[in-house]
Order: structure tokens, then sequence, then C-alpha cells
């Protein structure tokens, strides 16, 4: 009885730190997304839509501090950062003031400003997080935070504006005093989650800061495995964030617009379907088995995609099944760039390094793709509507990124088991064998 009380405890910890890490990413959702909920229609300058310069505005400044955030967190040296995550959440919450308080299309330089500290909030969670023989649980929780979290702060901005009342200009900003509160409570909760233990670090490998030139070879050392993977996640980010960005005008053209609550019934099936995937993760003990279930997993989402358009083209599904289904899909394939598959990459070459520092590399493209893509869609001769554009990229990108990870997949094995690695394991028949 007394041997099971340390394996207790560790649960608590790691429970207490899931919801932690939940909490905190969900409340920073608040100060990113609610604006997102509104339209904005009929302003437009230089033939651009205002919401898209807006939209535009904030993945540039988030684009911006993923690009910095490759150095910033690679190498920060300490783990403890929960004052960190307070303030830049703090600065991203004034810019939303000034967005308020400054007329159209002023404003719009405010949610750069609002995209920059907010964009290196996930590398700083992420730190809590990595290095853990329970990481794949713990990532499985952070990243249904922010499925979540994107349908529920959206649902948060519509009841803003609809039932209390306040302008499209304000609601962002009230939006975030909501979330305030809890923030603050569960930053202060995540900052007590200990450090990785001497077993997770035999595990994982020790997770510590790395300078510019061990960056710089350890891309030098998988680049071309890198380069595909950071294709394939560049556009399922254009995919994920049109979605995000632009759900409110696909919900009003798909007949839904009047209900606040559809962005967050559509998000749940796919929280709860990618929380329970991602999590029997941990069950896999090797860590180059992990790293090939998670090319499946992401191969299987697009996959999902791609049929689940297909269906709705041919009205066999409607478009609230539609939405949510490929939504799935989605974040099937999506979840696994976050956390797992860097993390399993890192631990299968046993390299002594962090996995927020290549998730900042993947992150800084998929967003300037995700960017480029907006203007594209405003600036194009033929005009298609907001859902009939995102069912040609759900093809389209879907389709490319399954020659991708397979690309991927083939290349991460045959180097795993061609080099003399320390510690490596055998090849086992089934996940856990040793």
């Amino acid at each position: 009885m007394e041997s099971n009380k340390p394996a207790k405890r560790e649960w608590v910890v790691v429970l207490l730190a899931a919801i932690a890490a939940f909490c905190v990413y969900t409340c920073m959702y608040a100060f990113r997304k609610p604006f997102t909920s509104a339209t904005f229609d009929g302003l437009v300058y230089f033939e651009i839509s205002y919401k898209s310069w807006l939209v535009i505005a904030q993945t540039i400044g988030y684009t911006v501090s993923k690009f910095y955030g490759i150095s910033f967190i690679g190498g920060l040296k300490d783990q403890r950062n929960a004052v960190v995550i307070v303030k830049f959440i703090g600065i991203a919450w004034i810019a939303l003031l000034l967005f308020a308080l400054v007329p159209a299309p002023y404003n719009i330089v405010f949610l750069l400003i609002n995209g920059f500290p907010l964009g290196v909030i996930y590398g700083l969670v992420f730190r809590y997080l990595e290095g853990r023989k329970s990481t794949e649980f713990l990532g499985a929780v952070l990243a249904s935070s922010f499925i979540f979290a994107s349908g529920f702060t959206q649902s948060a901005g519509r009841m803003v504006m609809v039932e209390w009342g306040f302008s499209q200009w304000w609601m962002p900003f009230i939006t975030g005093l909501l979330f305030m509160a809890p923030l603050l409570i569960c930053t202060w909760l995540l900052g007590k989650t200990p450090v990785p233990d001497k077993r997770d670090m035999e595990l994982r490998t020790e997770r510590k800061s790395m300078n510019a030139s061990e960056r710089k070879e350890f891309i030098r050392q998988f680049i071309p495995g890198l380069t595909v993977l950071i294709l394939a996640y560049m556009m399922l980010t254009i995919l994920r964030d049109y979605r995000s960005n632009f759900a409110s005008d696909m919900w009003k053209e798909l007949g839904y617009g009047a209900d606040a609550s559809v962005f967050t019934k559509s998000e749940i099936p796919a929280s709860l379907v990618v929380l329970v995937l991602m999590s029997l993760l941990v069950l896999v003990k090797s860590n180059i088995r992990a790293l090939m279930i998670n090319h499946l997993l992401i191969f299987g989402g697009m996959c999902v995609v791609i049929l689940t358009t297909f269906l709705y083209s041919i009205a066999a599904i409607d478009a609230f099944w539609w939405i949510t289904l490929s939504g799935i899909g989605l974040y099937m394939a999506y979840v696994p760039f976050n956390c797992m598959l860097f993390e399993r990459l890192i631990s299968s070459f046993r390299y002594a390094g962090n996995a927020g520092f290549i998730i900042y590399v993947a992150d800084s493209f998929g967003y300037l793709g995700s960017d480029v893509i907006i203007v594209v869609k405003n600036l194009m001769s033929v005009k298609l509507s907001w859902t009939d554009f995102f069912i040609k990229m759900l093809y389209f990108f879907s389709t490319a990124g399954l020659v991708l990870v397979t690309i991927s997949a083939v290349y991460f094995r045959k180097k795993f088991y061609t080099r003399d690695l320390p510690k490596r394991r055998k090849r086992t028949l089934w996940p856990g064998m040793q």
C-alpha cells in the first residue's frame, strides 16, 4: 500500500499540471481570438476587408513572435516563467484597450502589438510539460485546450456583443477582462509544477537550453526530414488558422450566424477525440515507434479531412457535421506537431535539447504562410465565398500533406535504423515491449 503512494502523488502532480496548462492556454485565447467572432461588415481598405486586415496584423505579430521564439524559447535557462506569462498577456490586453479607443483603420496596428506577446505563450507553457514520461498526456491536454478555447472564446465574444450589448470594438477587451482572474490563479498553479525527475530524464533525455550553434547543428542533422515536416505543418496551419479566424463568416454563410454557441459545439468533439488519441501515446515506451505513430495520426487526419469534405460536397452530411468532422481530422493532423512529434523526435535521437525550439521553427513558417493566403484570398480576381475558398484549400493542402508526411516517415525511420545511437532500442513487435 505504501509503495503506491509515490505513484499516486506523481499522478496528482501530473493532473494538476494538466489542468493548469489547459486553463492558462484557454485564458490566453480570450486575449487573442474573440475579435474574430465579429464580422466588421462593410469596412474595406485598399480592396481588403477590415477584418482581414485585423487578422493579417495579428498574424504578423504572431509570426514575428514565432521567429523570435526560436531563440527565446530555445535559449531559456529557467523553466520558471509564470511571471513572464502574465506580463506578456497583460501587454496583449492593453493593446486591446487601445484597439477599442482608437478609430478604424488606425487601430489595426494594435492587433499587431497584441499578437507579438501572445506568440510565445505556448512555448512558455510547454516548458513546464516537456521532457517527462507523461508528456504525451500533458501535451494532449494542452493541445485540446487550443481546440476548445478557439470556439469557447469566440462564443464568449459573441455573448458579450449579443447579450451584453457591447460593440464589436470593445468586445475583445471586455472578453479578456472576464478571463483575467482565472488566468492569474492558473498561472500561479502552473508555476508550482516540479521540474522533471531523474526517471523522466532517462526516458526522454535532459531538457536544457540550446545556443545558436546547437540549434543550427540540430537543423543541419535533420534538414531533409524537418523541411518536409515544416511544409506539411505550414499547410495545416493555414487551414487551421483560416478555419478559426473566419469561422463566424463561414457559419453566417452556412446559415448558423445567429447561434453563438455553434463555435463551441463544433469544437468539443475534436477536443475530446484528440485528447484521447494523444493521451494513449503515453503507453508507447519506444520513442521511435511513437514517432512513427505520430506520422500515422497526421496521415489519418488528412484522410478524414478529404473524406468529410467530399461527403459534404455530395450532400451526404450537413454543414454542421462537415465543419465538426473535418475539424476532428484537421486537429488529428495538426496537434502532433505542437508537442508530441518533436518531443519524440528529440528523444528518439537522444538530443539533450528542448522541443519548444523546433515547434517555433515550424510555427514561424506556418503563420507566415497563413498571412500570404489571406492576402491572396482578398486580392483574387475570381471572388469566392469564405466557405468555397476553404473547401478548395482543404482538398489541395490535405492531398499535398499526405505526400509530405509519407516522405517524412520514411526519412526518419531510415535515419534512425542506420545510425549508431547511444542506448538505441531494438526493434520491437509491440509498443512497450523491450
